[in-house]
């Protein structure tokens, strides 16, 4: 190796200090690629009901100006915040206001407004709220869709509360851990080694999130009263740990 480096000194001239060095850096650097490594993944799962009920309620005014529009879906949205903060319980059952939109309605465009070059004129005002009523308390959510009326149902899910997944996350990874290492060690020996290093690994937890949303419509009387309160069933969730790495076998 010496040799090799004199004589590259010797063929670039005044650069071959430079690349002596660097050759010399290289060489002494220099980190022999891994042998017997093997990429492993073992996940695992725990079934949960679904402890959270989420309910959006929503309703869409129309008029002539904004101010109308405005108005009219605060006087809805405050009738339903009346009625829900009655039960307002924390964790159990719990209320915020959701999306709130105005936006004008727009007339269709008609042959005098197009040849004269004019753009489109406001018609009327339209705008939107929504209502969110959600917690653990699934019997009293259910009850209090039938007493809101100044909003409609938009949609319903069901979801795992934080605590819930937070119970069962050490123990799911855990049980991944442990099937990892027992793979790690099954393949070493199928492989005719006789102990391995794990190189790195990484952990990680999947968030279920929420079960599937429904729209929903609600039946009701002449009065405009709802009749019954809403039915609603929660399934199940999965909370999975997965732990993915790379072991080096050894001899």
């Amino acid at each position: 190796m010496k040799t090799a480096l004199t004589a590259l000194l010797v063929t670039v001239g005044g650069l071959g200090f430079v690349t002596s060095v660097v050759a010399q850096s290289g060489v002494q650097g220099m980190t022999p690629p891994p042998v017997n490594v093997v990429s492993l993944s073992a996940s695992a799962t725990i079934e949960l009901p679904r402890d959270w009920l989420t309910v959006v309620f929503a309703t869409t005014r129309d008029a002539a100006d904004a101010a109308t529009v405005q108005q009219l879906l605060k006087q809805a949205l405050d009738a339903a915040l009346a009625e829900a903060r009655k039960g307002a319980r924390p964790g159990q059952l719990e209320v915020q206001t959701g999306a709130f939109s105005l936006y004008p309605r727009y007339a269709p465009p008609t042959p005098r407004s197009a040849s004269s070059g004019g753009g489109a004129t406001i018609a009327g005002w339209q705008g939107s709220t929504e209502l969110i009523v959600e917690g653990r308390d699934t019997q009293a959510i259910a009850q209090l869709t039938a007493r809101i009326t100044s909003l409609s149902i938009a949609r319903v899910g069901f979801s795992l509360s934080r605590e819930a997944r937070e119970r069962v996350e050490a123990d799911v990874t855990a049980q991944a851990i442990a099937r990892f290492r027992a793979r790690a060690e099954a393949v070493s020996k199928q492989f005719g080694m006789g102990g391995h290093v794990i190189r790195e690994v990484m952990v990680s937890a999947n968030d279920p999130g929420p079960g599937p949303v429904q729209p929903m419509m609600r039946a009701q009387t002449s009065r405009g009263m709802v009749e019954e309160a809403l039915p609603v069933e929660a399934g199940k969730s999965m909370v999975t740990a997965t732990v993915s790495g790379s072991i080096q076998m050894t001899k």
